[in-house]
């Protein structure tokens, strides 16, 4: 790194917390665990797995992939050596460190294999593979009971990599087949402490190495470590993270194979958390601060508040969009935005 950065040595990603770890749950017990919205490590989640078995070695693992392997392209990325296989933005924030292209998985699990070892080489990684498409015997025989049948698994292989710091719409259940890797990761609210880049060029990062945090350049982020745990991950083992927590991701290993559960993010059209999000930054964003901060106030009172408290002295009856909303009122309400939508000019 260069000498010049402001590094703060007590920021040691060896001393942070560590998640709580549990035995594997039952499925209930799981729906629990997603509910308190907090990371878990589940240990020797995958203990009975077939793929767990042929992930000891990169051979054996790239034989079992490739033996279900449907022959359809999937989702490649590449960093050059250069990199040091860190998958981050390029230098200014418009493109990505990586390429991303289309490739067959078969020979893919073959370069990867092959550049073990070589010096100078390309850091290659097969990322969200949809197994249920790509490799469904893989489903067949690797059943994951604690989430929903429809909810589906995605592989992702490579070598020593480090993916920035970005966080998740939906909930994860990430489950190690090969090699180590450890996640350090920060609750959603410490958005301003990490310093994230463009929302135009998904998925958003964050600007700062935790490995070597530059406090001249990021000062507020020595506030999102004191927030910040770690979970260190060994073949078989599974981490719950809730969704938008903020993830630091770094393979351990020459060799490294994990799936993984998307699941959550269900919400449509005017539902959809992050669209309303966007709405705002139009309409709020750069009003006066006189109004910004009556906005402010009435979401803090109405949507983010005690909406108990908010409305206690208004009888239930004449509560409104402010109360529990029946079927009905949703559907007004949508209409209403709707029309609000089509009447606004381009």
């Amino acid at each position: 790194m260069d000498s010049g950065l402001s590094i703060d040595p007590t920021l040691s990603l060896e001393a942070l917390p560590r998640v709580t770890a549990v035995a594997a749950p039952s499925p209930e017990g799981f729906e629990r665990l997603v509910a308190a919205e907090t990371p878990v490590v589940i240990k020797g989640l995958a203990d009975a797995w077939p793929a767990l078995a042929a992930g000891r070695a990169p051979g054996t693992m790239n034989a079992y992939l490739k033996a279900m392997d449907t022959g359809l392209p999937g989702p490649v990325m590449e960093a050059p050596a250069s990199s040091n296989g860190w998958y981050a933005y390029g230098p200014d924030l418009r493109e990505f460190s990586f390429s991303k292209r289309n490739a067959g998985i078969s020979q893919t699990l073959d370069r990867i294999e092959g550049l073990l070892g070589q010096k100078d080489a390309p850091f290659v990684a097969i990322q969200m593979l949809p197994l249920a498409t790509h490799m469904p015997e893989f489903v067949r025989q690797n059943p994951m009971p604690l989430v929903a049948a429809k909810v589906t698994p995605r592989l992702w292989v490579g070598g020593p990599l480090r993916t920035q710091t970005h966080n998740d719409r939906d909930h994860n259940l990430a489950i190690v087949l090969s090699g180590r890797r450890r996640f350090v990761l920060y609750p959603p609210e410490q958005v301003s402490n990490l310093y994230v880049g463009p929302l135009e060029n998904p998925p958003p990062l964050s600007l700062v190495d935790p490995e070597a945090p530059d406090l001249a350049r990021f000062p507020r982020y020595r506030d999102a470590y004191a927030a910040a745990r770690v979970a260190w991950l060994e073949p078989g083992d599974g981490l719950f993270m809730p969704k938008h927590w903020w993830h630091h991701v770094t393979s351990l290993e020459p060799y490294n194979a994990m799936v993984n559960y998307w699941w959550g993010d269900t919400a449509v059209g005017l539902e959809r958390p992050v669209d309303i999000f966007q709405i705002a930054l139009l309409a709020l964003k750069d009003l006066p601060e006189g109004e910004r901060g009556y906005w402010r106030e009435m979401f803090a009172t109405y949507v983010f508040g005690d909406r108990g408290e908010a409305t206690a002295h208004i009888p239930e009856s004449l509560r409104g969009v402010l109360g529990t909303l029946s079927p009905a009122q949703r559907a007004a309400l949508k209409q209403q935005l709707k029309m609000a939508v089509l009447r606004s000019p381009t």
